[in-house]
């Protein structure tokens, strides 16, 4: 008898439907799947005669057992299809019925248990939209599932219950709707009040979290660039419903999900290290995985040791920062993936950290700053928005008793002028002022006669590019949103220039 039973594939973030057909037909004992199968699934034989056995089933042994993933073209890897194939097995033997409405996922384990598999909330979206009613998943991936509205989600311990419920013996329990409550990443030592000085480095830190703003800091050792940038977790915006969804997806997909939640409830903060390779950063692979730029999605990037990357895996952040996405081609596939990030970068002024410090003279020569310098690429530095100075505190100012804004009221700060942009570009599209296309920087960015002749002093004195320079707009545009004003002035225009030209 033949059966079919729906499934689907995994190709980056997309889901790639596809049929598992299975046919037990009389003839020579054998069991074969085709389909383009990798060495997971091909063992898949051994790990359901297994878990049928010791279930308590009947494997069809003296039967010719062909089971075919279509379409046949399409790599197909992992052991999320464990499952699928079993019931379609089980159907196919009249053991069970399983409609065309119900869909399945999990691997099986050799007793028969079901485990939990990477990519549940994907999965489970798709489900949804084929048009799917009753989904049954691994248990610990129950909670993930539910969290997709519109679907009857069964979390399923094992084989054996599976079966019971499908033959009306004893019936699964629904899972209970998981609702989505966005938070932000409280830690107590990373509030604002709790940094001593650094006004400038934090005025700058709330314009490229109100605006999605690229920062780079540059300052001697321990002069608070780290915790500047971890600070910056607790004044951005709790995520929306969409975006949780974007976000845990792309953690589900990854296996990284945290442990016992189903979905990330807060915006990702990714610091990978300086010996990080181009696939690491951007994604990669023989089958296309995220890599740390989307795990940053919607969230902030940060590059600590910022020369010290190879220069070859910064230049791979060229077009990311420009589109949001990322292009990944290889051989098994085509997939682009999502990378709205805030870059946030870090950085000493020279080798031994010291220039410009008014305490420590720098040792480093001339030739030596220079070519610490180049290892940072002009196009890299032209896509940066803000760059500041991030002179080491006085102990004075340490031992200081005065408390500075603490996060939740620049937090606050940062929500009104993102929801201010979100108005204003409701009909187009985008969010966030860095968001905005050249194209439409004049419909949305009107700047004062005077802001205008020095913007375009400016321009021609330091030799600006084209990118420079609706950048520098974008970034006015989002000091007017702070100070609530609709046109630019020369006060908004300097600021930005201020933070676009700094001697470091």
């Amino acid at each position: 008898m033949l059966a079919r039973v729906s499934s689907c594939a995994l190709i980056g973030l997309d889901v790639i439907p596809v049929d598992i057909e299975v046919d037990v037909s009389p003839g020579q004992s054998n069991f074969i799947i085709v389909g383009l199968a990798d060495a997971a699934i091909q063992e898949a034989k051994e790990r359901l005669r297994a878990a049928m056995k010791n279930a308590n089933l009947r494997f069809p042994w003296d039967k010719r057992v062909v089971i075919n993933l279509a379409p046949a073209d399409l790599k197909k890897e992992g052991t999320h299809f464990d499952l699928a194939m079993l019931i379609g097995l089980l159907h196919a033997t009249q053991d069970i019925s399983f409609s065309d409405k119900q869909f399945c996922i999990g691997e099986v384990a050799l007793d028969g248990r079901i485990r939990p598999v990477n990519g549940m909330l994907p999965i489970t979206w798709y489900a949804k939209h084929a048009g799917f009613t009753d989904v049954f998943v691994p248990q610990e991936n129950a909670n993930q599932a539910a969290v997709i509205e519109g679907l009857s989600v069964y979390g399923v311990p094992s084989l054996q219950s599976l079966v019971l419920h499908l033959q009306g013996a004893q019936p699964l329990t629904i899972s209970k709707k998981q609702a989505i409550v966005s938070s932000y990443e409280e830690q107590e030592h990373l509030d604002f009040k709790h940094i001593k000085g650094q006004e400038q480095a934090k005025r700058a830190l709330v314009i490229a979290a109100a605006g999605g703003h690229n920062m780079l800091m540059s300052g001697s050792p321990g002069s608070g660039k780290t915790l500047l940038a971890k600070a910056m977790s607790s004044i951005l915006p709790p995520l929306t419903v969409e975006e949780c969804l974007e976000v845990s997806a792309i953690y589900s997909i990854a296996g990284l999900l945290p442990e016992n939640k189903a979905y990330m409830s807060h915006r990702p903060f990714r610091a990978p290290h300086h010996s990080a390779s181009a696939v690491a950063l951007v994604g990669g692979g023989r089958i296309p995985k995220p890599g740390e730029i989307t795990l940053a999605h919607r969230g902030v990037l940060f590059l600590d040791e910022f020369p010290e990357f190879p220069r070859a895996v910064l230049e791979t952040l060229r077009q990311p920062i420009e589109d949001g996405v990322v292009s990944i081609s290889r051989s098994q596939g085509h997939c682009q993936f999502p990378a709205r990030f805030t870059l946030v970068a870090a950085q000493n002024p020279c080798p031994c950290g010291y220039l410009h410090d008014q305490d420590i003279s720098c040792v480093c020569t001339p030739g030596t700053i220079e070519k610490y310098r180049r290892k940072v690429s002009g196009p890299i530095l032209d896509r940066i928005d803000l760059q500041v100075h991030v002179p080491r505190v006085p102990i004075k100012d340490l031992d200081s008793k005065e408390e500075a804004k603490g996060s939740f009221d620049v937090r606050e700060e940062v929500i009104r002028v993102r929801n201010k942009q979100a108005d204003r570009y409701q009909q187009s599209g985008w969010s966030l002022n860095s968001e905005l296309p050249s194209s439409f920087v004049a419909d949305f960015c009107p700047l004062e006669q005077t802001a205008k002749q020095l913007l375009h002093q400016a321009v021609e004195r330091l030799h600006v590019s084209a990118r420079g320079y609706y950048r520098l707009i974008k970034v006015a545009r989002t000091i007017a949103d702070l100070a609530g004003e609709n046109t630019l002035s020369q006060a908004h225009v300097a600021e930005a220039l201020q933070y676009r030209f700094t001697e470091s």
